[in-house]
């Protein structure tokens, strides 16, 4: 009263000092608030009127009696350390696989690392077309017949680091769908939450699948495509290894981001997102965008391959329509249960 009678205040308006200095001095202690805040805020309330001061007062009770984030959900700032910690996870496996497929057995018993394994049976589908397209066995398209250049001093040793990044990356694909599964698994319910098991297993399985497939079969077919045409012109094959090497990791990484066509409608089914009858309707609908998608994302700028992996779209489509079917809740409740 004393102090606000020096600074010519009245002793109600002290008290209503006072109190704001207080709540502020609460404010300061909450760990939420930044150390910016905290000195805005401290500004503005040495130059605040009376009625500012009110308001302030106001919402700072207002965050001091808010409720706190229950104990089975995450704020914001939960997530995101929830997501920073799954991504340096998943770097940290991809790095550990990284050292297998590039430097196995590490000079043991001078047996040739693996790299120049991955980099023999990259090759190998082309080399299949080209020899059967010749009419001459595998054996004498390799070593000094190779069909394989390169031009760039730097290209082999980028391009094999390339080619054994990605095997790693295939080779923790069930690790990182199971990092996918973790960080999306706080916002599901408790029955969906035992389904990590079959997730992990169908994400990486479909996905592998993919790759298979693309390797025996959709290699098979690309490259007498596309070698037919340039032995019948009598062309001499002369490529670059880098060039063959984007061509080979985008049709394994591509043919496995489809099959995963059917997991991906199982859970929007599941959410009530789609039905099998809504996709079975539309099913014209998804066949142009399949078609589209084919033509933009699939690899060869060459018609044939587009339809090729266009029917194979819509094969998984149809496929997706029985999962959907298959995961559509029977009883009418709450999503996903």
């Amino acid at each position: 009263g004393r102090g606000g009678a020096h600074l010519g205040l009245g002793r109600e308006s002290a008290e209503q000092l006072l109190a704001q200095l207080q709540e502020l001095l609460l404010v300061v202690e909450d760990e939420d608030f930044s150390l910016c805040a905290h000195a805005g805020g401290s500004v503005r309330f040495l130059f605040a009127t009376s009625s500012d001061l009110g308001e302030d007062s106001r919402r700072f009770s207002a965050r001091e009696n808010s409720p706190e984030t229950p104990p089975n959900h995450m704020s914001f700032w939960e997530h995101l350390q929830e997501l920073r910690m799954r991504i340096v996870r998943s770097l940290l496996i991809v790095i550990a696989a990284f050292a297998f497929t590039y430097g196995f057995p590490f000079g043991y018993h001078d047996i040739p690392p693996l790299r120049f394994k991955l980099l023999e049976w990259a090759q190998k589908p082309f080399l299949d077309a080209m020899a059967r397209q010749l009419h001459r066995p595998v054996s004498e398209l390799t070593g000094p017949n190779s069909p394989f250049a390169f031009t760039d001093l730097t290209e082999p040793f980028i391009s094999l680091m390339r080619l054994s990044l990605w095997a790693a990356a295939f080779l923790a694909a069930p690790f990182l769908f199971y990092q996918l599964w973790a960080f999306i698994r706080p916002g599901l319910f408790d029955r969906e939450k035992r389904l990590a098991i079959p997730f992990v297993v169908a994400t990486s399985g479909c996905f592998i699948g993919g790759a298979v497939f693309a390797y025996y079969q959709a290699f098979k077919f690309l490259g007498d495509i596309l070698f037919k045409e340039a032995a019948q012109a009598g062309l001499r094959a002369n490529l670059h290894v880098a060039a063959y090497l984007d061509l080979f990791i985008s049709t394994l990484l591509i043919t496995g981001i489809m099959f995963e066509l059917p997991v991906l409608f199982y859970f929007l089914a599941r959410f009530r997102i789609v039905t099998a009858r809504w996709m079975l309707k539309y099913w014209r609908h998804a066949t142009i965008l399949i078609l589209i998608f084919s033509a933009f994302f699939t690899p060869g700028d060459v018609i044939l391959t587009t339809v090729f992996f266009g029917v194979v779209l819509l094969g998984l489509y149809f496929i997706s329509i029985l999962v959907a079917w298959f995961a559509e809740p029977r009883k009418p409740g709450k999503l996903g249960q």
